[in-house]
C-alpha cells in the first residue's frame, strides 16, 4: 500500500510541473494557448502572471518529491503539500473553473486519502 500512495504523490507531483510548464513556459505558445483557451493577446499580457503561478505549482511539486525522499518527515511533508495542493485546486474550481476541481483537487484528495491510509 505504500508503494501505491507514494505513486499517487509523485503522480501530483508529475502533474503540478507539468502545469509549471504550461504556465511559464509555453503560455503564450500554442500548447498553453490551447489548454487554458486563451487568445494570443490575453496571453502576452497575463504572461508574468502566469510565470508566477507555475512557480508555485513548482514548489508544490518540489514539496512533494521532497515528502517522497524523506524517512521520517516525508509523511508530514506529503500531507502538508497534499492540503496545499487540496485548497489550490477548491479556491481556483471556485474563483476560475470547475474543471480545477477535477484536474487539481480530486488527484490530490485521492493521494491524500491513500498517504493517511498508510499512516506514518
Amino acid at each position: 500500500m505504500t508503494i501505491i500512495s507514494n505513486i499517487a504523490v509523485a503522480l501530483v507531483a508529475l502533474l503540478h510541473l507539468y502545469f509549471l510548464v504550461l504556465e511559464m513556459f509555453l503560455w503564450t505558445k500554442p500548447a498553453g494557448l490551447r489548454a487554458f483557451k486563451l487568445t494570443p493577446e490575453f496571453a502576452q499580457a497575463s504572461k508574468t502572471l502566469a510565470a508566477n503561478q507555475g512557480l508555485y505549482n513548482g514548489f508544490l511539486a518540489a514539496g512533494l518529491l521532497w515528502g517522497l525522499f524523506q524517512a521520517e518527515a516525508g509523511y508530514a511533508f506529503k500531507v502538508f503539500f497534499l492540503g496545499c495542493v487540496i485548497v489550490a485546486g477548491v479556491f481556483g474550481a471556485a474563483t476560475v473553473s470547475r474543471k480545477i476541481l477535477f484536474v487539481q483537487a480530486l488527484p490530490g484528495v485521492v493521494a491524500l486519502v491513500l498517504v493517511l491510509l498508510v499512516g506514518s
